[in-house]
C-alpha cells in the first residue's frame, strides 16, 4: 500500500488540493463568514496563476521531491530518528508534529527578519481571505521554504509516508484556515483548541502589527498557545492586508512578483 501511494504521490496530492479546494470554495460561496471585500473575479486569476506559477518552477529547479529525499535519508540512516532507530509507527507521528513545528518556527523569521518580511508581505498584501490567499507566496520564499523543509527532512530522517502525509495537511490546512467559511461558533471554538481555525488565522491578516504578529500556526495550535504567540480576541471587523499596497492594481501577478523590490505605497 505504501509504494502504491510513494508511486503515486503527485496524482493523489493533486487529487486531493482540487477536491479541498472546490469544497471550500462551494462552502464559502454557500455559507461564508463574511461578505467579500473585494470581488473574486478581481483577486483569484492572480492568486491562481501565482500557484501554477511556483509549482511549476519548484518542478524545474529542485530535482528531487521531498518524498525521494526522505527515502534517501532513510537508506542512508541519516537523521535524529534514524540514529535512534524509532520504529515507523512511532516515527511517522513524532516527524509530522516535529514538521508542524519547524513550520511554526520559519514563520515567526519571516516576520521577524526584515528581508525575509519584504518576501512574505505578498503573502499578507491580499485585501481579503479566501480558499485561493492560503496557498499565495512569492517564488523566492517557495525556494527557501523548500531548503528548509529538506533539511528538516534529512535532520529528522522523516519516513517518506510522514513525509507524504504532512505535505497533504500543509496544503490542506492552509486553504481551510484561510478561507472564508462559516463555523459555528461552539464547533470552531472546540475545533481551535487543536488546529488553526478560520477565525483564529484572520486575525494573523489583520493590518495592526499587534494582530499580524500572532497565531503563526498552520496546522496545531498549541504551539502558539505554548509560545506566547496566540490571540483569541481582536478589535470588531478587521481590515486586512497591509498598510500599504492596498491599491487594488498590487493584487495584479506582476505586481505581487515585484513586491519584495517596491517601495512601500508605490504610486502606479
Amino acid at each position: 500500500m505504501k509504494e502504491w501511494i510513494f508511486e503515486n504521490a503527485t496524482y493523489l496530492r493533486l487529487g486531493i488540493f482540487v477536491t479541498l479546494f472546490l469544497s471550500l470554495a462551494i462552502w464559502e460561496i454557500l455559507i461564508p463568514d463574511h461578505k467579500p471585500v473585494v470581488e473574486r473575479k478581481k483577486r483569484w486569476p492572480a492568486n491562481i496563476l501565482l500557484v501554477l506559477l511556483d509549482n511549476l518552477l519548484v518542478r524545474l529547479f529542485f530535482p528531487i521531491t521531498a518524498i525521494l529525499l526522505s527515502e534517501r535519508a532513510i537508506a542512508n540512516k541519516w537523521g535524529l530518528l534514524q540514529l535512534y532507530d524509532v520504529p515507523e509507527w512511532l516515527a511517522v507521528p513524532i516527524a509530522i508534529i516535529l514538521l508542524d513545528m519547524i513550520i511554526y518556527i520559519q514563520h515567526v523569521i519571516f516576520h521577524s527578519i526584515p528581508i525575509l518580511w519584504k518576501l512574505h508581505q505578498m503573502h499578507h498584501q491580499d485585501l481579503d481571505l479566501d480558499v485561493t490567499s492560503g496557498t499565495r507566496f512569492h517564488p523566492i520564499e517557495i525556494f527557501i521554504s523548500m531548503v528548509i523543509k529538506f533539511m528538516a527532512i534529512v535532520s529528522l530522517g522523516a519516513p517518506p509516508l510522514a513525509v507524504f502525509l504532512f505535505e497533504v495537511v500543509l496544503n490542506g490546512m492552509a486553504m481551510f484556515n484561510h478561507s472564508n467559511i462559516y463555523i459555528p461558533e461552539r464547533i470552531e471554538k472546540f475545533l481551535r483548541y487543536f488546529i488553526v481555525t478560520p477565525y483564529m488565522h484572520r486575525i494573523h491578516h489583520s493590518v495592526h502589527i499587534d494582530e499580524y504578529n500572532t497565531n503563526f500556526g498552520f496546522n496545531l495550535s498549541v504551539w502558539d498557545r505554548w509560545m506566547g504567540t496566540l490571540k483569541n480576541d481582536f478589535r470588531g471587523e478587521l481590515t486586512l492586508g497591509l498598510n500599504y499596497f492596498r491599491k487594488l492594481y498590487y493584487s495584479r501577478l506582476d505586481y505581487l512578483l515585484l513586491m519584495p523590490f517596491l517601495k512601500k505605497d508605490q504610486e502606479k
